[in-house]
């Protein structure tokens, strides 16, 4: 997805004028390229190695990265929503770096966004990628276009999840994984 920075641009002026603002201001003057900017460096995260690893001898259990941070933007007011994502899989032959889950979470949340969708993106690339046994992804998040606007509820969190292979069949293992993501505590 290769962005233009000049539409973006054009694109924030006419936001800008549309809602009575003078884009010519002091503050104003170089929002169109700030915004151009992030958006550029947000389109920067989905481009990584992902680095899988063969040989793990017989390690096949979960393996859980749980807390990571993530930000997108909802698809339908363009207000962010952030929160905490849990990935677990477990492995099959194959396993991939640690911080390579994060930037998995990454690829697919800096965009326009729904959460029910980035959760299932995260899940059905790492099934791609690792061909694992199973593969859990839960995302928590805080909605600005909830908390701010509309109902404007702050406190709702919404969660969503995605399971497959055996954390979808096997309820031992679903539990487990459950258990280890609310386990909060702190290194």
């Amino acid at each position: 997805m290769a962005i233009d920075k000049n539409k973006i641009e054009q694109a924030i002026r006419l936001f800008l004028e549309g809602i009575g603002e003078d884009p010519n201001r002091e503050g104003l003057r170089d929002t169109p390229k700030r915004v151009a900017k992030m958006w550029e460096e947000f389109e920067s995260h989905g481009e990584f190695n992902m680095t899988v690893f063969e040989d793990v001898g017989s390690y096949d259990e979960m393996v859980v990265v749980r807390d990571i941070q993530f930000f997108s933007f909802c698809e339908h007011h363009l207000l962010p929503f952030f929160g905490k994502a849990h990935v677990a899989y477990i492995p099959d032959k194959k396993v991939c770096g640690l911080s390579k889950i994060v930037r998995v979470v990454n690829k697919f949340s800096y965009r326009p966004q729904v959460q029910e969708r980035l959760t299932a993106e995260i899940a059905e690339f790492l099934e791609k990628e690792l061909q694992p046994k199973g593969v859990a992804v839960v995302m928590e998040a805080i909605h600005l276009c909830m908390a701010m606007r509309g109902v404007r509820n702050p406190d709702s969190v919404t969660v969503t999840s995605k399971l497959t292979g055996r954390f979808l069949e096997c309820q031992k293992t679903r539990e487990e994984f459950l258990n280890l993501i609310n386990s909060h505590k702190k290194l």
